[in-house]
């Protein structure tokens, strides 16, 4: 029995030496024209693509399990630049979700290929696509391009972030195959100088490729977007005829669909997003038969914490606002189940392959929070800072503060009532008078005109709450600041001389507040209750009796919420509850009486 007892130990750790040798045994990935060559065989990538910014750290290894466990061998990832990077120069990728170089050793700890996504500009449906919005300080800028000032922020954030994933590169031992330059040039811009002077700075830092591009399978998106010496990625590959547009572009590098989309994105106003499963279905299976490479975009898309949610406009008056969920409809749910599509992509990858895929990794465990009684313990006008004076509105960005609240208030002289026009109000307005709510404007549309009352008193005080929603993160309207953007007119006349409070709304700020006494309270009340839990685990907390604000848990930032739907409910993963005492506040910037709020195991009502 002993000598049974030695053997088996000896054999463990010969396994577990194989493992490591593996692990840190330097790999060759290249190009062979139509086809990639993985230690100089063919290897076709099945990827399935996730974000560690938007799932919880503790899930990470879950969430790497079931890609595997469908039968994807690749994980692609976004990097997003305005994730690590908050404040100019000043870097982060040590910190909870930020360490992306751990989210990438655990993909190759878990036997996974990874494909590194890291921008610039990502778009990913995140706030202004991953660039950070400090560039918007700078009246003039220009993006994605050579401008100066913009490469200058490029370069160092190139430098810094090269020095997390060099060694994780394949050809150093890593699970890194292929770097991503840009993404989706070709459906923003034509600057082939950008893109050359990106690879540069990549190849200068350490990174030497192989490298790819992302773009539509359209002949016009790929001469702009793409580099000679480049593996084509289509954004989607779904048909012989988008392999054949990207071969007779250039026949001598593969090209995959570098996002097959098994779900899609939903904004406020919408019904949520719920892609025919049967032409996916045949989409993957052409991709299998043909042996093409592809990779799922997203296999779990996870959630838009805090102020992180991006937004789409393809007019100068267009603005469409992301929901805080980005479940995406993907085959992995938004606290990670594995739904009827995941099963189905599952049995059909299965199906073309000769290698049983592991077990389906236990669901995570959720929780019932019954009802909380909520009250009303400050609001936003009793929390106000020193204000700053400006002879016209200046947006946020110019204060260096990117999302939350800010207040503009002038005293109105001349005209007192009449036509109040704001250009432009970046996103959603609420218009005062004497502290007494006039209206509300929302960005989209165009429709930033309303009317001024008239009043006894003599000069009235003109107050204007604007809240960003996101900044724009595609095509051509990216440019985009919060607050008021240019002026304000009454009646035609610029009115002068402002008062502006910043309001970031950051978990600081919501950690700061005191109670204050309820009398005149208005338009912009913190809510909070207290709940006992005996165990953790996740839950969605159901918002519906409210209007329109944000929710903060112990301390962290839920993200958004609005009552005009679809989502009603957000979701809190365990690690943000505790055993014992629990804290919700609330910030509803229009409603005035509290409401209960309950926690469910389901995102759906």
């Amino acid at each position: 029995m002993r000598k049974l007892h030695a053997f088996i130990l000896i054999a463990t750790c010969l396994q577990l030496a194989g493992l490591a040798t593996h692990a840190q045994q330097k790999n060759s990935f290249r190009f062979s024209n139509n086809q990639f060559l993985l230690n100089n065989k063919p290897f076709q990538i099945i990827g399935g693509e996730m974000h560690p910014a938007r799932i919880p750290k503790i899930y990470w290894r879950h969430r790497i399990q079931m890609a595997k466990a469908m039968g994807c061998n690749t994980i692609p990832v976004y990097i997003f630049w305005n994730y690590h990077e908050t404040k100019e120069g000043v870097f982060d990728f040590t910190t909870g979700n930020k360490n992306i170089a751990a989210f990438i050793r655990m993909c190759q700890q878990e036997g996974m290929w990874v494909l590194l996504r890291p921008g610039p500009y990502v778009c990913a449906e995140w706030d202004f696509g991953g660039l950070p919005p400090y560039l918007l300080k700078y009246p003039d800028i220009k993006i994605r391009c050579m401008d100066s000032r913009y490469m200058t922020a490029v370069g160092r954030y190139i430098k810094r972030l090269a020095q997390e994933v060099k060694p994780l590169l394949s050809i150093n031992g890593g699970p890194i195959l292929m770097t991503q330059i840009e993404n989706e040039y070709g459906s923003y811009a034509n600057d082939s100088n950008y893109l050359k002077a990106l690879k540069k700075l990549w190849i200068n830092n350490g990174i030497p490729g192989p490298f790819y591009t992302s773009d539509g399978p359209t002949p016009y998106m790929l001469e702009a977007g793409t580099l000679d010496d480049a593996a084509i990625g289509l954004d989607s590959g779904s048909s012989q005829a988008d392999f054949t547009t990207a071969s007779n572009h250039n026949p001598h590098v593969p090209s995959f669909s570098s996002e097959t989309y098994p779900g899609w994105l939903t904004h406020w106003k919408e019904k949520w997003q719920r892609p025919d499963t049967s032409s996916l279905k045949k989409e993957i299976s052409f991709l299998l038969e043909n042996k093409k490479s592809f990779c799922f975009y997203v296999i779990h898309g996870g959630t838009n914490f805090g102020f992180t949610a991006g937004a789409n406009a393809f007019s100068p008056t267009q603005y469409q606002p992301d929901i805080t969920s980005y479940d995406y409809d993907a085959p992995i749910s938004e606290n990670g189940l594995a739904t009827a599509k995941y099963i189905m992509l599952r049995n059909l990858i299965a199906a073309h392959s000769n290698k049983a895929l592991p077990a389906i990794p236990k669901a995570v465990k959720t929780i019932e929070i019954p009802e909380i009684k909520m009250s009303a313990f400050t609001s936003i006008w009793k929390e106000l800072p020193q204000p700053v004076f400006s002879v016209q509105p200046k947006p946020m960005e110019h204060y260096n503060q990117n999302q939350g609240l800010i207040l503009y208030s002038t005293k109105l002289i001349g005209h007192h009532s009449g036509n109040l026009t704001i250009t432009e109000p970046h996103d959603f307005a609420m218009v005062l008078l004497d502290g007494k709510l006039i209206d509300t404007i929302h960005r989209d549309g165009g429709r930033w005109t309303i009317k001024i009352p008239k009043t006894d008193t003599k000069n009235p005080i003109l107050q204007i709450l604007v809240e960003g929603m996101g900044h724009i993160n595609f095509a051509q309207y990216m440019i985009d600041r919060k607050g008021i953007t240019d002026r304000v007119t009454l009646n035609g006349m610029t009115l002068m001389n402002w008062q502006t409070y910043l309001l970031p709304l950051d978990e600081k700020f919501v950690q700061s507040l005191k109670p204050k006494y309820p009398e005149g309270f208005h338009d912009g009340i913190f809510y909070k209750g207290n709940f006992m839990l005996d165990e953790t685990g996740d839950t969605f907390f159901d918002m519906s009796r409210y209007s329109k604000g944000v929710v903060y848990i112990n301390g962290h930032n839920l993200g958004r919420y609005w009552n005009v739907g679809p989502q009603q409910r957000l979701y809190c993963p365990a690690n943000w509850l505790k055993k014992g005492n629990n804290e919700i506040i609330v910030l509803d910037l229009l409603q005035n009486e509290a409401a209960v709020i309950s926690g469910h195991a389901t995102m759906n009502n």
